[in-house]
């Protein structure tokens, strides 16, 4: 287990912690121009082709895209690594038959609107053997110069660059990380070493949603994945994402099922917590467990809040409004990562401005921040 370091201090003239990633508002707002001033267009060509109608593991294929581009966004990735994020499955893949753009006939025109480079990696992203990817990714300590070579489905092999691999492996663990939680766990259970399972036999684990539990295996695999992206060449000109201190830390899945295991006691009140005192310590393990999980923070922020502990609560409130704008995704999936940034930015707010309701019915007021 690793403990959290605290950030410093939010001053007492930004209460709501707006002194965040300058995109974050932009992004929250779906302000698309002031993100990227080619993004509106992009997003027009996106849409037209019925990426809002797809349903994916956790909403719609269109959300899917947008969250993993945002999350790219806010770890300051090259504009072709965002754009590989945003189409990063519209010819298909080995996981999903989400076919927006025909490989066979259409890349001319993708490559039109995105770019050569961008088309590129897109498309190259989507034919490679992602599953073997993925696993070579956890069996290297980092990635070679030479690059890295993958044997296809059809006995061929496909070289990757080391930067085109390091690229890869970025988007990959936002894809990855924006998607997953316990209905994925229980259908793709083992990935990237799943076997199959038929359907007739687990047609219980097979009932989307399931509980939307947080995942027990994903932000695991994701630290292992992140493990090789640690010291990259600065003339690759990709910033290493900002997880895992920075793709230091290896999360174990021990790890990472008890977080969700102790976490998940407090907030479906399954443990017979009779006082604040038993589910701030089941909170704080689950952090020590896994200490890049947000929600975990923002539950004892409001709990320090009900019992008049202002600091406190403001501490643990920044801390997921860091996790939260470092990782652009939430691990909390029963609630979207937007909702998850304004509730910690109220939370917050509340800590600094010494306020909370006094009754249940106060806490429906509750909203704005400035």
């Amino acid at each position: 287990m690793t403990a959290q370091t605290a950030p410093a201090p939010v001053p007492a003239s930004d209460p709501a912690g707006t002194d965040l990633h300058p995109l974050l508002p932009a992004l929250l707002a779906d302000d698309w121009e002031k993100v990227d001033a080619e993004l509106p267009a992009l997003l027009d060509l996106l849409f037209s082709r019925s990426a809002g109608e797809a349903w994916h593991k956790a909403g719609t294929f269109k959300n899917h895209l947008l969250d993993v581009y945002r999350t790219l966004a806010l770890w300051d990735q090259p504009r072709d690594v965002r754009v590989l994020g945003l189409f990063h499955s519209v010819y298909s893949n080995e996981f999903v038959a989400l076919k927006l753009f025909d490989a066979s006939a259409k890349r001319a025109e993708l490559a039109a609107a995105v770019g050569e480079e961008a088309e590129r990696l897109i498309h190259t992203f989507c034919v490679m053997p992602r599953t073997r990817f993925v696993q070579k990714l956890t069996e290297i300590d980092a990635i070679p110069a030479g690059g890295l070579d993958l044997e296809k489905s059809d006995g061929s092999m496909l070289h990757l660059s080391q930067k085109d691999a390091a690229i890869f492996a970025i988007v990959s663990i936002a894809d990855l990380t924006e998607q997953w939680h316990s209905w994925v766990d229980d259908v793709f259970q083992g990935f990237p070493w799943q076997t199959r399972q038929p359907v007739k036999e687990n047609w219980a684990a097979s009932l989307w949603p399931g509980q939307l539990m947080p995942s027990n295996e994903a932000w695991s695999l994701a630290s292992r994945m992140a493990r090789p992206l640690r010291d990259l060449p600065a003339e690759l000109g990709l910033p290493v994402p900002p997880v895992f201190d920075r793709c230091r830390r290896i999360l174990t899945q021990a790890d990472e099922m008890a977080a969700v295991a102790l976490y998940w006691q407090v907030v479906t009140r399954a443990h017979a917590i009779s006082t604040p005192v038993a589910a701030v310590s089941l909170l704080k393990t689950a952090i020590a467990h896994n200490p890049d999980i947000a929600e975990p923070h923002l539950v004892l922020a409001q709990i320090a809040l009900t019992q008049g502990d202002y600091d406190t609560a403001a501490t643990h409130a920044r801390i997921g409004l860091d996790i939260l704008s470092a990782w652009g995704t939430a691990w909390d999936k029963r609630i979207a990562w937007s909702g998850w940034v304004a509730w910690a930015r109220v939370l917050l707010q509340a800590g600094r401005t010494r306020s909370w309701p006094e009754n249940l019915g106060g806490m429906i007021a509750l909203g704005m921040v400035s």
